[in-house]
């Protein structure tokens, strides 16, 4: 059978070399300035996850033993327990034979037998999964805009000045791989304002379920096991010494030229001072020095987070392109591929 469901951990070295390349094949011909994957710690990359989600692998082998498709499903647990996540890729000289549809209709029926309810995806607009994607239903939720720092063209003296530009009464802290046990507890309690609605302030990002202390633990813990490097500043309040504001940034094994922005959130009763800018900048300052390979950083704000996207001009991101977060009932996915 050319299609096999597997667990992260049965992946052979064979399998994982020629994951990557599938990936890498993906990307040439749809984004080919994006980075291309590397092997190191691929198989770490996938095993990771929560201890409460649950990955579940497909591979797709045709005739010779090539591989021409795969998907990935991570079905969430704990609070976001019934909803699940895919990212299916397919070789673009293997498209329009059925591989991506085969595929999509395993996942579906993987994530039904699990109990998963609901099923998302994100998809770069400007690639051919728009068109897959809107003709099996999937449904558009959320439009992010994705913005590029290049490197190469950082205003280095700019960035100091607002890395330096801090209110008085707060101060900066830096910390590469984690947040110490002094800081968890206020740093959980800053994320959950990532749970307030309609807000243009908040950066809504990828890094799900650590708003608690226990769950954060276990977001970090996962993040180093799966090859991730994690780069944090915090803003503190004096004289309590409270995280009020933070931004995350990890750079990963399998694309180390690339870092990805993912939360920047500061406590309502302490916005207004400047400190997001002034966490982004010094974030950057850091990294400068940390991940000297480093040659783009990334991040999403939302169509409506005109503030933040103010920010991300003036350190010098550059809107490129459009991100969408399509959702579908799984049951009724499967009624429309399987009839």
């Amino acid at each position: 059978m050319p299609l096999k469901q597997l667990a992260p951990s049965e992946m052979t070295a064979d399998d994982i070399r020629d994951w990557c390349s599938v990936l890498n094949d993906m990307t040439a011909a749809d984004m080919p300035s994006e980075p291309r994957w590397r092997t190191e710690r691929l198989h770490d990359y996938l095993v990771g996850t929560l201890p409460d989600d649950q990955r579940c692998l497909f591979l797709y082998r045709d005739d010779d033993g090539d591989l021409v498709g795969h998907a990935s499903l991570i079905m969430f647990g704990g609070e976001q327990a019934g909803t699940a996540v895919v990212e299916l890729s397919t070789r673009p000289s293997a498209r329009g034979k059925g591989v991506g549809k085969r595929l999509l209709l395993e996942v579906a029926r993987c994530a039904a037998a699990h109990g998963c309810r609901a099923l998302s995806v994100e998809v770069i607009a400007t690639t051919p999964a728009v068109g897959f994607y809107d003709r099996l239903g999937f449904e558009r939720a959320v439009v992010e805009q994705r913005h590029l720092l290049r490197w190469t063209e950082i205003d280095w003296e700019k960035i100091e000045r607002a890395a330096g530009r801090l209110a008085a009464g707060y101060r900066l802290e830096y910390h590469a791989g984690g947040v110490p046990e002094r800081l968890l507890d206020s740093y959980a309690s800053v994320k959950a304002n990532l749970r307030t609605t309609n807000d243009p302030v908040v950066v809504v990002p990828e890094w799900r379920g650590s708003a608690q202390a226990d769950r954060l633990r276990d977001s970090l813990a996962t993040l180093e096991r799966r090859g991730m490097r994690s780069h944090i500043v915090v803003a503190i309040a004096e004289p309590y010494g409270n995280v009020v504001g933070l931004t995350e940034l990890v750079v990963s094994a399998q694309r180390p030229t690339r870092a990805d922005q993912y939360d920047t959130v500061v406590d309502p009763e302490h916005r207004s001072y400047g400190l997001g800018m002034s966490m982004k900048a010094r974030i950057l300052t850091e990294l400068r020095k940390a991940e000297p390979q480093l040659v783009d950083v990334q991040t999403w704000t939302m169509e409506t987070a005109d503030d933040v996207r103010w920010i991300n001009s003036e350190l010098g991101f550059v809107h490129d392109v459009d991100w969408y977060d399509y959702e579908t009932d799984v049951d009724e996915l499967l009624k429309r591929i399987d009839g």
